[in-house]
């Protein structure tokens, strides 16, 4: 019973001390949330689906062994068919751009309204990918997402 005590109080005190940590394993350390930022070229392989026309929202979230981004894309009409992210080489700055293609519908289509015409598309990245990697930009034809660590 006596020594209950001292070892919870040196428990307490070691578990205080990490919230100074910086590794990459600190949650406060993670990705933060998406920002408007300017579309970057890049030299894509050849990809026949084009680029969709405005990306919404993009969002990275972390899981053990890695973290999945999500992003949700606007097309001009209502049709649009197998979305998918798709990675470019990261530069020398860490950053990793992920093109948002989509095939566009077969015939003629609609436009209803905004919710009807979103597609959301996500990626997989592992941590050892994520090691390597600073900032994670998702871009369309007209705009992109960055979200920074």
């Amino acid at each position: 019973m006596r020594f209950r005590l001292p070892i919870a109080i040196l428990a307490l005190t070691a578990m205080t001390a990490c919230g100074g940590f910086s590794g990459r394993l600190n949650p406060f350390k993670w990705f933060k949330r998406s920002a408007p930022t300017e579309v970057v070229s890049t030299q894509t392989p050849a990809d026949p689906r084009p680029l969709v026309a405005n990306v919404l929202s993009m969002q990275i979230d972390a899981y053990p062994g890695g973290a999945i981004i999500r992003a949700t894309g606007l097309p001009p009409t209502q049709g649009y068919w197998s979305a998918e992210l798709v990675p470019q080489p990261v530069d020398e700055k860490g950053t990793l751009v992920l093109e948002f293609h989509v095939f566009p519908p077969v015939g003629a289509a609609a436009v209803v309204n905004q919710q009807s015409r979103e597609i959301t598309v996500a990626y997989n990245l592992s941590d050892i990918k994520l090691q390597a990697i600073n900032q994670i930009v998702v871009q369309g034809a007209s705009n992109a997402r960055a979200s920074r660590r």
